[in-house]
């Protein structure tokens, strides 16, 4: 049973290491498979004041940065299913944690005003000064934890 908590946990800190290293940092890059997140993403958010277009319309419709994110959570659920059996309470909630991200991200996405009041610290990542802070988009401990959370507006 405490394989729950630990895998929300878990989920947290993986999600604001993601955020950060793989989103941010090799999806700088051109050529790296990351790169929607930066060259997509970042810039439709920062032109359409958080709202994201590709986040409104269905999720196969088009190979844009919300397919590409689905096919990113897909794979990475898929991972851990070697250890479903093992750590089933675990797996669980990693599992239930990325069910999670995708929905308050487009939801943040797509409307702009729920995400200002209900994740001010991923509404301030993408319209605060600096968009290298506030790494979690569906709870912000590990940007609390790791001093990362800054409030911007």
């Amino acid at each position: 049973m405490v394989g729950f908590p630990l895998g929300l946990l878990a989920s947290n800190a993986g999600e604001w290491a993601i955020h950060r290293y793989m989103l941010h940092g090799l999806g700088r890059s051109k050529d790296s498979v990351w790169a929607f997140h930066w060259n997509e993403h970042h810039n439709a958010v920062r032109r359409n004041a958080m709202l994201d277009p590709a986040y409104t319309h269905p999720l196969v419709k088009a190979w844009d940065a919300q397919s590409k994110e689905a096919l990113a959570l897909l794979l990475g659920a898929a991972v851990w299913l070697p250890v479903l059996k093992r750590i089933p309470y675990f797996v669980s909630a990693v599992w239930f944690s990325m069910w999670r991200y995708h929905r308050l991200h487009k939801k943040a996405h797509l409307d702009p005003a729920w995400a200002r009041v209900h994740l001010p610290w991923h509404y301030e990542h993408h319209m605060g000064v600096d968009q290298n802070a506030n790494w979690c988009v569906t709870f912000p401990l590990f940007d609390w934890i790791l001093g990362t959370r800054k409030r911007f507006l």
